[in-house]
């Protein structure tokens, strides 16, 4: 299986990214946001949508460009909290430049102010079986 190693600088290339982080787990005391670097990272547990198999593989997801952060409904003070990646999508604000809305399972969401759409989307590890296959029924 090959890893994956995408780049984002348009809305096209966000929907492949976003479809590719769909079920994704993070601990959410391991987002890293450097305001002077301008960047946002995040290491996830990805499942493996690509695969025939029901696979996770460990992924690093960083946005650069970022001005701002903000987030509700994330366990930010639990330190072994974790969160489910449903969806990414770009809301056009002052192109090239937005706000990037990263919605959580339960309810949660992450916002992240852009200068133009700078992610990648990079596996680390090595594929691993789960028997946990996500269900979006209903």
């Amino acid at each position: 299986m090959t890893k994956l190693k995408l780049l984002a600088s348009d809305t096209s290339d966000l929907e492949v990214i976003a479809s590719a982080i769909q079920d994704g787990i993070f601990q959410t005391d391991q987002t890293r946001f450097d305001a002077s670097a301008r960047s946002l990272t995040f290491r996830l547990s990805r499942f493996m949508h690509e695969s025939d198999k029901s696979n996770r593989i460990e992924s690093g997801l960083r946005f650069d460009g970022v001005m701002n952060v903000r987030s509700q409904g994330v366990a930010r003070d639990k330190p072994d909290a974790y969160a489910v990646v449903l969806g990414l999508e770009f809301d056009a604000k002052d192109l090239p430049g937005g706000e990037l809305n990263l919605t959580l399972a339960g309810g949660g969401t992450i916002q992240i102010d852009v200068e133009a759409i700078d992610i990648t989307l990079a596996d680390i590890g090595e594929p691993r079986s789960t028997k946990k296959t996500p269900s979006h029924d209903g």
